[in-house]
């Protein structure tokens, strides 16, 4: 089955709840309106249905080889990747100074999430990696010895030089954490005229076999057998873990859409699935004889979790995006700070509910397909298996918790997340105030999932120095809780746009099913906030009751 883009939600979200416009008055982004996202979008959308969605299946088929150190792609990947470079969309939201574009990250995570739709493992090419190094040499270079596992594209045939960027402990260095400093190693040394010269001493040992991402070389790269890599350090010694958790918070978001693009393939094939296999009279007798499954109630249920957890995790990561922007850019200082902040705590959600629901989902979309979803052949296994990884890479859902309730809620003793809490009951408000029975269902939801996150936020705040244990071991719930609330609440805020552009006529059928969505959303998914709070706040003895001898 193709991929069709969602532009249209996608230029929902960045215009109503994104607010590009906005985005669009600050300065380096005067020329980064709607207009511009549409015709960025669209040529996207042409590029990734056109070119990268047709190697998913081969990809996964005819995965990346290594032979003697040297791997070689899925065949067609390399084209593909010279065409991506030459299109510009590996430099999209990156400085103009250094051959970007320099559009906004709301703009480059929508088109973020077409690439990885189109081919989560092609997509895949452009990550960070670290390794180890040791003695300084006279020209102020390093030399890098030792081995690293798990490298994602750390060795292809898709470009003619690979950067690493490693991690490393340089000599005399403190201990712990802060003595870490960050190394560019490339593969090829370059010249002075900018020519790649001799061949660095860090090779590619094996790729792994993996359950998913197939097509993406994971790599085990030795450095140094034949006298040590060449290593150049970047910025100051000993601030290198500083430098990449800023790349590090980067490719955390960019692992949370790639949950959301893997769920919107899926949904879209159950969809496709649904409308053609026919099987059973529905239980209404609407039809008279045997009709598609997509007229049954529970097939109907579990397209509607698939494409309601989708549209959620996309707008939370399209306002996220367009926090980023807002920290990065607007003239106002204390407007940067709140946005950062508010950015900084949904990081972990985009990243950890994002990819969890994308196994949800992409289980889902097996079981729309029944049997034939287990076969191989029918290609919506490949979206399932693909998406695993999503909640281990980059750290596991259980690093992004820790980090949700550590740095993001105990650190200030839950102001971030009260503060966000005060914009959600405004929504509410605005809710309520609506004549609509869709929109007083979602806000009654809304405001009984919000309570129920306070309530946790208090705990957290209360108990994380005295019950260290009895607040950790309700993390990811409280992650999943979070999630889930932003998600909801962009969606309540998405049905507020809607039924306002529905009474101007506009889009009739799109501006319906984003308020149907929004209400699925409150009644079957935010529903479940208030027995996720009860687990956290009163069910933490349970999780450390069994004696570990006893497991």
């Amino acid at each position: 089955m193709s991929y069709t883009a969602p532009v249209k939600d996608m230029l929902f979200d960045i215009e109503h709840l994104a607010r590009i416009e906005q985005i669009a008055q600050m300065p380096g982004f005067e020329e980064a309106g709607l207009e511009t996202a549409q015709a960025v979008l669209e040529e996207c959308a042409r590029f990734n249905e056109g070119v990268v969605a047709p190697l998913n299946v081969e990809g996964d088929r005819n995965p990346s080889s290594w032979n003697a150190g040297e791997v070689r792609t899925t065949p067609g990947f390399s084209q593909a990747y010279k065409q991506y470079a030459e299109g510009g969309w590996q430099g999209l939201q990156h400085p103009v100074d250094f051959g970007g574009q320099g559009l906004p990250k709301t703009i480059g995570a929508a088109c973020g999430e077409m690439l990885n739709s189109a081919n989560l493992s092609f997509a895949l090419c452009p990550l960070l990696t670290d390794g180890a190094i040791d003695e300084p040499q006279p020209d102020g270079t390093y030399k890098v010895f030792g081995t690293k596992i798990f490298i994602t594209y750390g060795e292809h045939d898709m470009a003619d030089n690979i950067v690493h960027l490693v991690l490393a402990r340089i000599p005399g260095a403190p201990e712990g954490v802060k003595g870490i400093s960050l190394f560019v190693v490339p593969k090829f040394l370059v010249n002075a005229d900018g020519s790649l010269g001799a061949r660095n001493d860090v090779h590619c040992v094996s790729i792994e076999h993996k359950l998913g991402i197939k097509a993406s070389p994971t790599a085990v790269l030795q450095y140094g057998d034949k006298g040590g890599a060449t290593g150049f350090i970047v910025g100051e010694e000993n601030r290198g873990l500083e430098y990449m958790f800023i790349m590090m918070n980067a490719a955390r978001y960019a692992v949370g859409v790639q949950g959301i693009a893997v769920a919107e393939r899926a949904y879209q094939k159950a969809v496709a699935y649904a409308r053609d296999r026919v099987q059973s009279r529905p239980v209404d007798g609407s039809v008279a004889g045997p009709a598609s499954i997509i007229h049954h109630p529970d097939v109907r249920r579990m397209l509607m979790t698939m494409r309601a957890y989708t549209e959620g995790c996309r707008a939370m990561a399209s306002v996220a995006a367009a926090a980023y922007d807002a920290s990065h850019h607007h003239p106002d200082a204390a407007t940067r700070k709140q946005n950062q902040a508010f950015y900084e705590f949904l990081v972990p959600l985009v990243k950890g509910y994002s990819t969890e629901m994308s196994l949800e989902v992409t289980s889902l979309g097996v079981q729309v397909h029944g049997g034939m979803g287990f076969i191989e052949e029918t290609g919506a296994a490949q979206y399932y298996r693909d998406a695993k990884i999503l909640t281990i890479y980059e750290g596991t859902t259980a690093i992004q918790a820790n980090d949700l309730v550590g740095r993001k809620t105990a650190r200030d003793g839950g102001q971030t997340a009260q503060a966000i809490a005060a914009q959600i009951e405004k929504t509410e408000g605005e809710l309520v105030k609506r004549d609509s029975v869709a929109a007083r269902a979602v806000a009654k939801r809304l405001t009984a999932a919000r309570k129920a996150f306070l309530d946790v936020v208090a705990f957290i705040a209360q108990q994380s120095k005295g019950s260290p244990n009895a607040v950790f071991a309700g993390s990811v719930p409280y992650l999943m809780l979070a999630g889930n609330l932003v998600s909801g609440w962009q969606l309540a805020r998405s049905l507020l746009v809607a039924e306002d552009l529905l009474q101007k006529g506009q889009d009739a059928e799109f501006m319906r099913a984003k308020i149907a969505t929004a209400r699925f959303y409150a009644d079957h998914i935010l529903a479940k906030a208030p027995g996720m709070r009860d687990s956290i706040v009163e069910g933490a003895d349970s999780v450390t009751a069994l004696p570990l001898e006893a497991f």
